[in-house]
């Protein structure tokens, strides 16, 4: 196992026999476990300690695993959540993955079922944290579209969005990290035919081809070392429902073989069988690559774009729809302060000018985190522009632009820079209550990532 692919692995179950042998499994493997035999004690551990991954039994007494699955979704965003079960069905995991369950174990579990699993889910967690900035987490409901914005291209998305709903047709949505290319998908879901089935995320990008191929299509019992199960794959799982190829642009070509087939002829295989299984699936595509060149250059197949491109959507940067900054934030100031409890906040006037004048790389998400930020932090309930000319200023990575067009020598603008890093730092912190999960959260940023800058500024 490469040194990048070890983590923090919490194991969850009521017993401790089953618990601390899973946990030294891991151990042995190099990571970083620890134990807890309860799904309360987990929800106090990921509340004060960084965890990547999580693997807890579903059957427990007091809150068992689906209920700690959900409430996780708030405490701990974005921490792969696998759950074990010797009672494994195709439906439990389903249900499992409607949740928000990123895998499944059964018992009796092989030592390298587990590390190949975990190994899986750090992939994907990892591929999360560096390229998708936390996205909003309300999804949209069937026929509802404020998320998309006001502007004509946006009207224009909408309309696309409605009309790809109504049908079974394949979709290939288009645009910029953080422009709400999942959210659309997951509109389209909800306001289709399917929208009573699962919807299943495959993040493409974040699993070799091996990995991949097995996420997609499961795999038969001795398909490989540590196949001690059948196990469905992503492609199963969303039967009924429709399965999101997330940044379909980076699979290699023999995946892109299989997905060949699979779009043609809604058929497949598991890894190491034989049978051929339908597919009763509705695919959803989305990349920021350029297919087009990518075709051009011989790295994606003709014929599969023709397949996913059949009903193309391109969502524009934010950068390329200002007009839309404005409503996106005054939606985002009132859910947040729900969530927050701050259910009257809102911005001034001068506090929506300045935030449509900035260029937003990161796209809708990285608004969106913006704005929890500037409802957690302002003293009051109206959020004026000198709030958000504050929170401007702790951007580590604002400060460190302007510190560079400024006349100061190398030492001090590294000075600087950390002086900056830590206040925004601390007082997310003290914001947060000492809750580092949410503190990263309130800074854009990943928990790892707090977690490797505390100990940069010598803080414990």
């Amino acid at each position: 196992m490469s040194a990048e692919m070890r983590g923090s692995v919490l194991v969850v179950d009521d017993d401790r026999a089953v618990g601390m042998v899973l946990a030294g499994l891991l151990r042995q493997a190099g990571h970083e476990s620890a134990y807890v035999g309860s799904a309360e004690e987990a929800l106090a551990r990921v509340s004060s300690r960084a965890i990547d991954v999580i693997v807890s039994d579903v059957r427990m007494p007091g809150m068992d695993g689906m209920e700690l699955l959900e409430r996780l979704a708030d405490r701990a965003p974005g921490v792969p959540v696998i759950l074990v079960t010797a009672h494994g069905t195709v439906q439990t995991a389903v249900e499992a993955m409607k949740k928000g369950a990123h895998d499944f174990l059964l018992k009796p579990f092989d030592r390298d079922e587990v590390l190949f699993t975990v190994d899986k889910a750090l992939r994907t967690a990892r591929h999360r944290e560096d390229e998708r900035p936390a996205p909003p987490r309300a999804h949209p409901q069937a026929g509802e579209t404020p998320w998309l914005g006001v502007s004509p291209a946006m009207r224009e998305v909408a309309e696309l969005v409605k009309r790809a709903a109504r049908t079974s047709s394949t979709v290939l949505i288009r645009g910029e990290s953080g422009s709400g290319k999942e959210v659309a998908a997951r509109a389209i879901h909800a306001a289709s035919a399917r929208a009573d089935g699962p919807f299943v995320p495959v993040h493409c990008a974040a699993l070799p081809e091996s990995l991949l191929e097995s996420e997609l299509f499961g795999y038969e019992r001795g398909a490989f070392t540590g196949a001690t199960h059948r196990k469905p794959g992503r492609v199963e799982l969303a039967h009924g429902g429709t399965l999101f190829l997330d940044e379909i642009g980076d699979v290699s070509p023999s995946v892109q073989v299989k997905l060949l087939r699979l779009l043609q002829e809604k058929e497949y295989q598991r890894l190491g069988g034989t049978e051929s299984i339908e597919a009763d699936v509705r695919f959803v595509a989305a990349t920021h690559r350029d297919l087009d060149a990518m075709v051009e250059a011989g790295e994606l197949r003709e014929d599969l774009f023709y397949r996913l491109n059949v009903i193309p959507i391109f969502i524009p940067s934010l950068a390329e729809r200002r007009e839309d900054i404005p409503p996106l934030a005054e939606r985002f100031v009132r859910d947040l302060g729900r969530e927050n409890g701050r259910p009257d906040a809102e911005l001034d006037p001068g506090a929506i000018e300045l935030l449509a004048q900035q260029d937003w790389p990161g796209n809708v998400r990285e608004l969106a985190n913006f704005v929890e930020r500037l409802v957690v932090f302002a003293e009051r309930d109206r959020i004026g522009r000198s709030d958000v000319e504050r929170e401007l200023a702790r951007n580590p990575k604002r400060a460190r632009t302007s510190s560079l067009s400024s006349p100061a020598s190398a030492q001090t603008l590294e000075t600087r820079r950390e002086e900056a890093e830590r206040a925004a730092i601390m007082d997310a912190l003290a914001r947060a209550e000492g809750n580092r999960t949410k503190a990263a959260r309130l800074l854009g940023i990943s928990r790892r990532t707090l977690y490797n800058k505390l100990a940069e500024l010598g803080e414990p």
